[in-house]
């Protein structure tokens, strides 16, 4: 819907100089079907805003809804954006090493991957395509699987990809990478193309800075930890 057209709707509701049922449904069902992003929905805020003032003749009236309008663009401002990414793929029906790949792409700073194997020659190209354009890409991974026939983390590290690996009894098992710091993908696909081929495997994405924050956290704890142990 247009926003003239939303405009003319903001108007119509206002003649009675009240929202009525009926017409608080109708707007509902408009913002529904438009799905407004955070951004375009302050926009439409600071419209309906525009067309009260409009409907207004008194001017003390129009200064206190001007004061209301102003104390609301600070209060929208200071609201944490809303997250955008909340994906769950599933195989062998959708391509998760696909999901993946793009992320990747996509990504402009840093890479944060924490792996229990790689062996994914696409992912892996991927993985070396973003180091050599300047993201900043660290790797962590399990030491027995870094060293199997097939593993990539040998090759990404003698390309320059700083790479970490944990040679305890037990397996450092995580699936997960953090992209810009701003999205993360976790879930029990490793980065194979086994995975990828027979299993029935599962990855989430989201950009929920509550889920986000706690794996980067995660990632450079043992990041730390194992930069006290020999490399592959």
């Amino acid at each position: 819907m247009s926003q003239a057209t939303l405009e003319t709707h903001f108007a119509k509701t206002l003649d009675d100089r009240r929202l009525s049922r009926n017409e608080r449904q109708v707007l509902q069902h408009i913002l529904r079907q438009e799905e407004p992003s955070p951004q375009r929905r302050r926009e439409l805020l600071v419209r309906a805003f525009a067309v009260a003032q409009e409907a207004l003749t008194r001017q003390p009236d129009r200064q206190v809804l001007t004061w209301l309008q102003e104390v609301s663009k600070l209060l929208v401002a200071d609201t944490k954006p809303t997250p955008e990414l909340a994906e769950a793929y599933f195989e062998p029906q959708q391509d998760c090493g696909a999901r993946l790949i793009s992320l990747l792409d996509r990504s402009r700073s840093d890479v944060r991957i924490c792996v229990f194997t790689i062996t994914d020659n696409a992912v892996a190209g991927a993985i070396l395509a973003a180091h050599r354009r300047g993201v900043t890409v660290r790797i962590i991974s399990d030491g027995d699987k870094a060293r199997d026939r097939g593993s990539d983390i040998a090759r990404l590290e003698a390309s320059g990809v700083p790479v970490r690996v944990d040679f305890a009894a037990d397996h450092m098992h995580h699936k997960f990478a953090v992209f810009d710091s701003h999205a993360m993908v976790t879930g029990s696909y490793n980065w194979t193309r086994g995975a990828a081929e027979r299993n029935l495997e599962n990855i989430v994405v989201s950009d929920d800075p509550r889920l986000v924050r706690p794996f980067v956290e995660e990632f450079e704890r043992l990041w730390q930890i194992l930069g006290l142990e020999p490399g592959i």
